[in-house]
C-alpha cells in the first residue's frame, strides 16, 4: 500500500490532488465514507474578475444525513449546471486553451448524472486524460481505515494548503498568482504543458 493514495472523491478537484495524483501509482477513490459538506467534494474554486469564485454542485438535503459518499445525489432542482458552465465560460473564454477543453467539460456536466461520485468520476478521467497521467480508479469497498497515503481530508477549500505550484500565467493576474485553483485554471491555461506544472 507504500504506493498507493486515498483521495475523496472531488468536483474539478485543486491543482495539489493531481500533484498528488502524478506521485503516486496507485489512486483509490473514497466512497464509502459519510457524505462531508462543504468540502471539495462537490465544490471548486475558480479564479474569475472579481477575484476567487467557489462553484458548488448542490446535493439532496437527504444526503446530509449519514448517506455514503456513494449515495449521494444531485439536486436538479436549482440551475447548478447553467450557472457552472456560464460561470466558467465567463472567467476563462479568453484563456489560451478554453476552446481545447470547454466542449468536454460541458458534455459532462449536461449528461444529468444522478449522483454526485459519477459526475466527479466521469470528470476526473476526462481531466486525467487532458494532463496526461495514465491511472486506473479504484474504489473502496468498505471504509479504509489505515493507508499511509491516505489525503481524504487533508485538502480542504476552508484550509489553508501549504502545497506551492509552479507559477503560470492566468487570465486575471492583477490579482497576482492565486495557487492551487481548481485543475481547470491551470488546464485552460497551460494546455498540454499541464503536467510539467505539476
Amino acid at each position: 500500500m507504500e504506493d498507493t493514495l486515498l483521495l475523496s472523491t472531488a468536483y474539478f478537484p485543486p491543482v495539489e490532488y493531481f500533484s498528488l495524483i502524478l506521485r503516486h501509482e496507485f489512486l483509490i477513490i473514497e466512497q464509502e465514507e459519510n457524505y462531508h459538506k462543504q468540502t471539495y467534494r462537490n465544490r471548486c474554486r475558480i479564479l474569475t474578475s472579481l477575484g476567487t469564485l467557489d462553484l458548488s454542485v448542490p446535493v439532496l438535503k437527504a444526503s446530509f444525513h449519514k448517506v455514503k459518499t456513494r449515495d449521494t445525489e444531485i439536486d436538479y432542482s436549482k440551475r447548478w449546471q447553467q450557472i457552472h458552465l456560464r460561470a466558467i465560460s465567463s472567467a476563462y473564454r479568453s484563456a489560451p486553451w478554453f476552446q481545447f477543453y470547454f466542449e468536454t467539460f460541458e458534455k459532462i456536466i449536461s449528461e444529468g448524472h444522478r449522483y454526485l461520485i459519477d459526475l466527479n468520476t466521469c470528470l476526473l478521467e476526462a481531466l486525467l486524460e487532458m494532463i496526461g497521467i495514465e491511472r486506473r480508479i479504484s474504489y473502496t469497498e468498505s471504509f479504509v481505515t489505515n493507508c499511509q497515503n491516505d489525503y481524504r481530508y487533508a485538502l480542504s477549500p476552508k484550509k489553508e494548503s501549504d502545497y506551492q505550484p509552479k507559477k503560470y500565467h492566468q487570465v486575471f493576474d492583477q490579482f497576482g498568482f492565486i495557487p492551487n485553483l481548481s485543475i481547470i485554471d491551470l488546464i485552460f491555461n497551460t494546455g498540454p504543458d499541464a503536467k510539467s506544472y505539476l
